[in-house]
């Protein structure tokens, strides 16, 4: 596969800076991409002018109207790079910086979906990619109950390829034929589980999914998970979780969690969370039956 074509699609929004390293990073690559698709989310920083100073890489640059969100940003650059024709399409957020061969050792891997392995500054293991997503135990707090970096202390502890059952669209590869089957990244989700909900269809449709250990891929920021659940990140996290559960829950109880988290949250809400959260998780239940339905496998335009 390392003759085949590669899009590169990078999200960013107001983060100029970042992005220039990133840049950086994809111009460094021993295994040149084929394309660089750049959707830039209507950002009021200097990243105009950052992307405008390329000269090194293939660009294709995307200045959004409005801000989609990394969903809607990613559905658009997978849309784009699809129609041009690419064999593989990487999926990168403008956070991450990829060591000098990490195409390269992707392109080697044959497979339809290819998770490169994120590391911090201090070379410690950070990848969140689920070894197990549970959608079957109504009682689990979370659905990831393991993780890569949960699982093993250290990239050298790590078997050369890891099955995964979810993705960060932080360093994911997919292939063409996977576009094919199951469509584009669901823009509804403007931001968080968008790359959980494709690599649950992914799966579905029976593509498998390796984190590969030795294509090396460095977050410059901390993962900060902890988002305040009382203000707009919040709503999202609980409606995009709760829409998970009810597309792809594998029995009734999981599908009806929502509705208990929901209960508990509101419950709850005199004594942690307030009544900020206690809208946030109403409305995220309400909204989140209206998204419901697995998207269909719409053609990309061309």
């Amino acid at each position: 596969m390392s003759a085949a074509s590669v899009a590169v699609v990078v999200v960013t929004f107001n983060r100029a800076d970042l992005l220039s390293r990133m840049l950086d990073g994809l111009a460094a690559q021993t295994r040149r991409p084929d394309e660089v698709v750049v959707v830039d989310n209507a950002s009021t920083d200097h990243t105009r002018a950052v992307l405008e100073a390329r000269d090194d890489l293939p660009l294709r640059v995307v200045h959004m109207s409005e801000n989609l969100g990394g969903a809607g940003g990613f559905h658009r650059g997978t849309e784009l790079a699809h129609a041009a024709g690419h064999d593989r399409i990487w999926l990168m957020d403008d956070d991450v910086v990829p060591a000098p061969d990490c195409l390269a050792v992707l392109m080697a891997q044959d497979g339809p979906c290819l998770m490169a392995v994120r590391e911090d500054l201090d070379g410690v293991l950070v990848e969140k990619a689920a070894v197990r997503f549970d959608l079957d135990n109504p009682l689990a707090i979370r659905p990831k109950t393991a993780s890569v970096d949960s699982t093993y202390a250290a990239r050298a502890q790590m078997p050369p390829l890891v099955p995964v059952e979810n993705v960060a669209f932080e360093g994911f590869m997919v292939a063409r034929e996977v576009v094919d089957a199951i469509g584009l990244p669901d823009p509804s989700f403007f931001i968080f589980y968008d790359d959980v909900d494709y690599a649950i269809r992914a799966r579905r449709a029976g593509f498998d999914i390796v984190a590969v250990r030795d294509a090396v891929l460095v977050r410059q920021l901390d993962f900060n998970q902890q988002h305040d659940l009382a203000g707009w990140k919040g709503y999202f996290m609980y409606r995009n979780l709760f829409v998970v559960h009810l597309r792809y829950g594998n029995n009734l109880a999981v599908r009806l969690k929502p509705f208990a988290v929901a209960a508990a949250v509101v419950l709850l809400s005199p004594l942690r969370g307030g009544r900020a959260e206690a809208r946030n998780v109403i409305r995220a239940i309400r909204d989140a039956w209206g998204m419901r339905g697995v998207p269909g496998r719409p053609a990309p335009r061309g």
